[in-house]
């Protein structure tokens, strides 16, 4: 029998990165990063072959990534959203969104990078339909993910032998998703919404679309409801 290969997901304790995690995990091994221990040991009992990587992604170190010496996939899945008109939001709101939006993807690449270059491996970053197109009160957001969108671009010209992929879903049910509504004063309507499992799919779609096939862009909308 060959070995698993590895995948580790940021965000793997709610929403996207735990639906992510839950779809990879019947062919994966799964390493579950977030900072809600709890959820994650819940989750890796769930599945066949996962274990718990608590981690603050603001501060990630070498010593977070010792040992993972051969990594065939990255999902970046962990985001803050954080609305308001630009003229209210302060500094420190900016710093926060482009801290753990852009900052904390990049560095977790780059400590990654020799074991990711080891796998030929593959970097899935989950960004907005905010990552290519601004909105109203969402300038701090929109900003980051377009940061996120050019980290991605970027990093699949650097490094050729990796596969490098932007998902780009609407708005998703989940609990980042009822922060957004409640910070914009409006009613929370999941049946407008795309599903966890429906973004984790798109995930899987371009991990599995062979090795001569490299899906660089994934547009996800809901059939019904906002773009954004």
């Amino acid at each position: 029998m060959t070995e698993r290969p590895t995948a580790l997901v940021t965000g793997a304790s709610r929403g996207v990165g735990e639906a992510v995690a839950r779809a990879l995990a019947p062919t994966h091994h799964v390493l579950l990063g977030g900072r809600d221990t709890e959820a994650l040991g819940k989750l890796a009992g769930e599945l066949p072959d996962a274990r718990p990587w608590p981690v603050e992604l603001t501060e990630v170190g070498p010593a977070d990534v010792a040992g993972v010496e051969r990594l065939d996939l990255l999902v970046h899945s962990a985001g803050l959203a954080l609305l308001g008109h630009i003229a209210e939001l302060s500094a420190d709101t900016w710093r926060r969104t482009m801290e753990l939006n852009v900052v904390a993807v990049a560095e977790l690449t780059r400590l990654l990078l020799p074991a990711l270059r080891a796998a030929r491996g593959h970097v899935i970053c989950v960004n907005s339909g905010a990552g290519q197109r601004a909105n109203p009160n969402w300038g701090a957001y929109a900003a980051s993910k377009f940061a996120l969108r050019a980290f991605a671009d970027a990093l699949r010209l650097e490094e050729p032998e990796l596969r490098v992929t932007t998902v780009y879903p609407g708005r998703v049910d989940t609990d980042m998703q009822r922060s957004v509504r409640d910070q914009e004063g409006g009613a929370y309507e999941p049946d407008r919404y795309l599903r966890a499992g429906t973004v984790a799919r798109a995930v899987l779609a371009a991990v599995n679309a062979g090795p001569d096939a490299h899906l660089t862009e994934i547009t996800l909308r809901p059939s019904e409801g906002p773009v954004n």
